[in-house]
């Protein structure tokens, strides 16, 4: 006789997902701001435009300018790429939308 698998086997497992994901949600914001604003100024170029062909593109020095931004270093943010001042906000709203459904999710609002 086989037994049919139900979808209640899955649902603690999604839960407990869920949790995780809306505490990297809050915890994230949280250790950005404890890690100093000059965290990644100084490292090694990850970006293969400027590996291969050094090169910058438009999304060079983005991480630094999000991490300066996140610390209302505002001026340091837009030396790095002014792109952040487009950037940041949409990376803030999209957040926002993920912290607000997971908690909706989890039946917290």
């Amino acid at each position: 006789m086989k037994r049919k698998k139900t979808a209640k086997a899955k649902k603690p497992i999604k839960k407990e997902l869920d949790y995780i994901w809306l505490a990297v949600l809050l915890l994230t914001p949280i250790v950005l701001w404890i890690l100093p604003a000059t965290f990644f100024d100084n490292g090694p170029p990850i970006c293969p435009s400027r590996v291969f062909f050094d090169i910058e593109c438009l999304g060079c020095g983005m991480t630094r300018a999000v991490m300066h931004m996140h610390h209302f270093d505002f001026d340091e943010a837009v030396f790095y790429n002014t792109g952040v001042l487009f950037i940041y906000p949409a990376l803030v709203v999209v957040w926002g939308i993920w912290v607000y459904r997971s908690a909706k999710r989890l039946g917290w609002i």
